[in-house]
């Protein structure tokens, strides 16, 4: 069970005579000390904002944002011009090292990453590798088209983020490698169907694609899944893992679509599971998706199914409140429940579960 305290929490206990008033003194300053000396705890304050904005900017400046304007310097140009921004971003993760800012530091260190793909398509420029892909204009299209070709920029990508990652232990820096894998999940597919002249066109490597997707996006899941269990750390290295491989899960899963009824109450089992998951494991990313897919799939059945029957709402309104109502039921006998189904699970779940739901 998480509880957030406030110094008011204190003070009312004080006074409730449950403790003393020096002791409430004492207790909140060791724990705002305690907060405080967590460089990496997660918080919503001015400074992290600061941070995290011009960090964003300064990675969005050299990936979304690039302009064809720099394509004038040429591959060599830009190859070169990376090259210097990296060095720049490396002194600064160091500076801000040695200063004991870690938010800061890994904000530099995963801005490196991020100029890795900037720095391969320069140097593949200069070689003329791009000369025949006559639909890219620009390094900005890395980001709009899916092409296998972006296969190499994404590969150097994870090798570079993964060396980075030995470095620098920071897990913004998965942010980007999880942005590559994503990208990754759609250049693959493509060149997997690449010997196939007419694949855009074909409705059969469209649904290639979208399987295909589906399973990229569960196979990172459960790399995610591994390292929360193996990890003992409190950085939270898996988050961008779970968000970008739900992204390709979800969105591969949501394409498929199905017009037979017993499609659709599969892809509604399937989001209320989702739904289970992120509740066992304290992820609100999983419960987001999943909640996105219940409410598609009923918005879907009302539509076609039931656009005329005036008890489709009704009974959803009685499932509504039966929900709410096993909730309280839930909420009453919550700790011998909770205690007789984690017995049912293996050991290192458990422990996970336990661990998160103290620190979350």
């Amino acid at each position: 069970m998480t509880l957030r305290i406030q110094r008011a929490d204190l003070d009312a206990a004080s006074q409730a005579g449950l403790l003393p008033a020096d002791s409430a003194d004492a207790l909140w300053q060791f724990l705002a000390a305690r907060r405080a000396g967590d460089p990496d705890a997660p918080r919503f304050d001015f400074t992290h904002v600061l941070y995290y904005l011009g960090g964003l900017l300064a990675i969005g400046a050299m990936s979304l944002f690039m302009t064809l304007g720099w394509e004038q310097f040429g591959g060599w140009g830009i190859f070169f011009i990376a090259l210097l921004y990296a060095g720049v971003a490396w002194k600064l993760a160091e500076r801000f090292e040695r200063m004991g800012l870690a938010v800061p530091s890994g904000i530099m260190a995963a801005l490196i990453v991020v100029l890795v793909p900037l720095a391969v398509w320069g140097l593949q420029n200069a070689f003329g590798l791009w000369a025949e892909a006559e639909h890219i204009k620009g390094y900005r299209d890395y980001h709009v088209y899916i092409d296998w070709r972006w296969i190499t920029l994404e590969f150097a990508t994870l090798v570079a983020g993964t060396l980075m990652l030995y470095r620098w232990r920071t897990p913004f820096l998965v942010m980007p490698i999880a942005v590559t894998l994503w990208y990754m999940s759609m250049d693959l597919a493509v060149f997997i169907l690449a010997a196939d002249d007419n694949y855009h066109w074909s409705e059969a490597s469209w649904t290639f694609r979208k399987w295909f997707s589906l399973a990229f996006g569960l196979i990172m899941l459960l790399v995610a899944f591994w390292i929360e269990l193996r990890s003992r750390s409190r950085k939270d290295y898996p988050f961008w893992l779970y968000l970008f491989g739900l992204m390709a899960f979800w969105g591969g899963l949501s394409s498929l679509g199905s017009g037979l009824l017993s499609g659709k109450l599969i892809y509604l089992a399937i989001n209320l599971l989702l739904i289970g998951v992120g509740a066992l494991l304290v992820r609100r990313t999983f419960v987001v998706f999943g909640a996105l897919g219940v409410a598609m799939v009923l918005g879907d059945l009302s539509h076609h199914y039931f656009r005329d029957s005036w008890l489709f709402p009704l009974t959803l309104t009685a499932i509504g409140l039966g929900i709410v109502f096993a909730g309280v039921a839930w909420r009453k006998h919550e700790a011998r429940l909770t205690e007789q189904l984690r017995a049912l699970l293996p050991g290192e779940l458990r422990t996970l579960i336990e661990s998160r739901q103290t620190t979350r």
